[in-house]
């Protein structure tokens, strides 16, 4: 979901070329097994590992098109750090092999020395996606064997510590952190949304876990912004207002808008121990993603944002079904592959014969995103223990 809109129209001259491949969407996907699971996920780790670029990063900083000459320099370093976040926590639930770690490594280098993020223009907060996912990469990689080290635990910890001031300094006043601007009016933004608040949660926790630099009111408050924007259809408003957008008719908190979004913050607010979300609550939202997925299907690479029934966009597929992953995980254990079969056959028919994907069609960050979300969909069907967690930290006595 890097970028979002900011995405927009950007032409394909810098995207990878991915050939003429056309899925057919909005028809029932075959439930896959493992085994095909395994294939898929293959394919993916090697399109990442073969675009990465020699630095360490994947994408460049550059601009794409003129549909992009309206964002600065900056948001293009904050798109590239973000997606190159993504790819390297997919990397981080491969295979040990020794080209997967060289890579792997390559890219924590690459983020742990390249600078951090910087707003560009007074309306968009692009350098929030470098911090949100920079953040989850160092929690996650500090939390890996391979990095148990110290000087790697050093490396890491410094970047993310770095990574949690910027949140701290930009976390909106009502809790959540966001992407654009309304009104300057602060140097601290103003406006936020549901699902970049909540995609954060589960790792601010470990991170206090690894004892890390941290406020738990900092957690509490984007707790509380995700609780407050839950809404009595059962959708997760877009992002927190007064007055909800309309509920009813077509909008984007129909819960057919909000599919991806039920998936996100369920899974947040289950890590954070909220006791309304109960398991009947996980399938409920998990239902409801599968039985309206046509309204994903429909909004797939459509060029426009949210110009799709209920506003769907097409970056919220890959995002969708990551976090729906994430959510069968909270589930009791012999429940969960049969969920994993449905997602299986929805990445599936979307993933290219190179093994790459995208749902937005931009410049090449549309690739970083949609493919590290979708294999990352897969392994937490196929190897959950690879996507390792902190123990909480024993208090001295």
């Amino acid at each position: 979901m890097i970028a979002l809109a900011a995405l927009g129209l950007a032409c394909l001259a810098q995207a990878p070329a991915a050939g003429s491949e056309t899925p057919r969407m909005a028809q029932p996907a075959p439930q896959l097994s493992p085994d095909d699971g395994r294939t898929l996920f293959s394919k993916a780790i090697r399109w990442i590992l073969d675009n990465q670029d020699s630095s360490g990063a994947w994408g460049h900083d550059n601009v794409g098109s003129l549909f992009e000459l309206n964002y600065s320099k900056a948001s293009f370093h904050a798109w590239q750090y973000a997606g190159t976040a993504l790819c390297c926590q997919t990397l981080l639930v491969a295979d040990e092999t020794p080209e997967v770690v060289a890579a792997r490594s390559k890219a924590i280098d690459w983020l742990t020395q390249s600078p951090i993020a910087k707003r560009g223009n007074d309306w968009d907060v692009d350098s929030t996606w470098a911090a949100l996912y920079g953040f989850q990469c160092m929690v996650q990689a500090a939390s890996h064997p391979h990095y148990s080290a110290a000087a790697w635990q050093s490396k890491l910890r410094a970047r993310g510590e770095e990574l949690y001031e910027y949140l701290e300094k930009h976390q909106e006043p009502s809790g959540g952190w966001g992407y654009y601007e309304g009104p300057v009016v602060s140097r601290r933004p103003t406006w936020a949304t549901s699902f970049s608040t909540a995609c954060v949660i589960p790792f601010l926790i470990d991170a206090e876990r690894l004892g890390w630099k941290s406020d738990p009111a900092v957690r509490e408050r984007a707790v509380d912004y995700v609780r407050r924007c839950r809404l009595p259809n059962g959708a997760v408003a877009y992002d927190l207002t007064p007055i909800p957008r309309a509920l009813a008719g077509g909008g984007i908190n129909d819960v057919k808008g909000s599919l991806g979004r039920i998936q996100i913050a369920n899974w947040a607010l289950s890590e954070a121990g909220e006791k309304t979300v109960t398991p009947d609550r996980l399938r409920w939202g998990l239902e409801q993603f599968f039985e309206h997925h046509k309204f994903l299907d429909v909004a797939y690479q459509r060029p426009i944002p949210h110009e799709a029934y209920y506003a769907n966009a097409g970056y919220f597929y890959f995002f969708g079904h990551y976090y729906a992953a994430r959510v069968v995980q909270e589930l009791p254990e012999a429940e969960q592959e049969a969920w994993h079969r449905r997602l299986r056959g929805e990445i599936a028919k979307v993933q290219r014969s190179d093994g790459s994907m995208a749902d937005f069609i931009g410049s090449f960050y549309s690739w970083s995103y949609a493919t590290s979300f979708g294999a990352m969909t897969l392994a937490l069907g196929l190897h959950p223990e690879r996507f390792h967690r902190p123990k909480a930290q024993k208090t001295a006595r």
